[in-house]
């Protein structure tokens, strides 16, 4: 009998740490903490990103998202989601580590606020000055191959391009940026926002993508436990398929039948 071969994988590896699990998740927009909680288990993730922006530290009555997950469980990823310029970027990392909270950082820099698309210039900016401070940085960027490459030159972890706009649920309608990106990296490529269902999860693991961040289709899905196993499965097909090596496309048809031998 004839075993199917080994296919063999290594584990997701960013700045020298290594996760099992290439799904991340997002935290925000969830209904409530029960549903977070239910998806976050049910995803098999081992890490999450929480919005530093979206915390009131100020207030000590003020219910911490920081306070519902279990710190020795999952690595804590603090982003600068809501921030406008590099400098405020610059500011938020910098109280997320004298907080002693991770010198790990999300770096997003959006001052469109109508299709919340990345300033280029801005976390290219922001990059160079967090990385020179010791800073773990993943960068959220357009699907810019040029900018990838600029970010991953300055000494960032990863580079992470969107699908498509934040929360919009489009997918990867045009992947082919992505694609060059991921032929050119020489550090891990996420594929962050726009991902709505399992299918565009898969397609982006299929491409030769090493992760998937994955906040919105999950947390406002009907059930968000369901769709974060979904979403997980999706990524670990998609992988699969990566390392197995699709056929390639055709304009003409290939019979699946041999023709040698065939009565006539």
């Amino acid at each position: 009998m004839q075993t199917e071969p080994t296919i063999v994988d290594t584990p997701l590896t960013i700045a020298g740490k290594t996760f099992n699990s290439r799904l991340i998740l997002g935290t925000g927009k969830y209904r409530n903490t029960e549903e977070m909680q239910a998806a976050i288990e049910a995803s098999g993730c081992e890490m999450i990103t929480v919005a530093l922006r979206r915390i009131d530290f100020d207030d000590p009555k003020s219910r911490s998202i920081l306070e519902d997950i279990d710190w020795s469980r999952y690595h804590i990823l603090p982003n600068t989601a809501g921030c406008a310029t590099a400098e405020e970027a610059i500011r938020v990392a910098r109280l997320a580590r004298s907080m002693g909270l991770s010198d790990w950082i999300k770096l997003e820099v959006i001052p469109d606020p109508k299709y919340l698309l990345p300033d280029p210039v801005g976390t290219l900016e922001a990059a160079r000055v967090l990385v020179d401070e010791g800073f773990v940085v993943l960068p959220y960027i357009n699907a810019d191959p040029v900018l990838a490459k600029r970010l991953e030159e300055i000494g960032t972890a990863t580079v992470m391009p969107l699908g498509s706009p934040i929360g919009s649920g489009q997918g990867l309608p045009d992947f082919r940026q992505i694609q060059i990106i991921i032929e050119q990296a020489n550090v891990p490529v996420i594929v962050d926002a726009g991902i709505g269902a399992p299918s565009d999860a898969a397609l982006a693991m299929e491409l030769g993508a090493d992760a998937c961040l994955i906040n919105t289709a999950i947390a406002q899905a009907k059930n968000p436990a369901g769709m974060a196993r979904a979403m997980r499965l999706g990524i670990e097909a998609g992988r699969l398929a990566y390392l197995s090596g699709r056929i390639p496309k055709k304009p003409y048809a290939s019979a699946s039948s041999p023709l040698e031998g065939v009565v006539r």
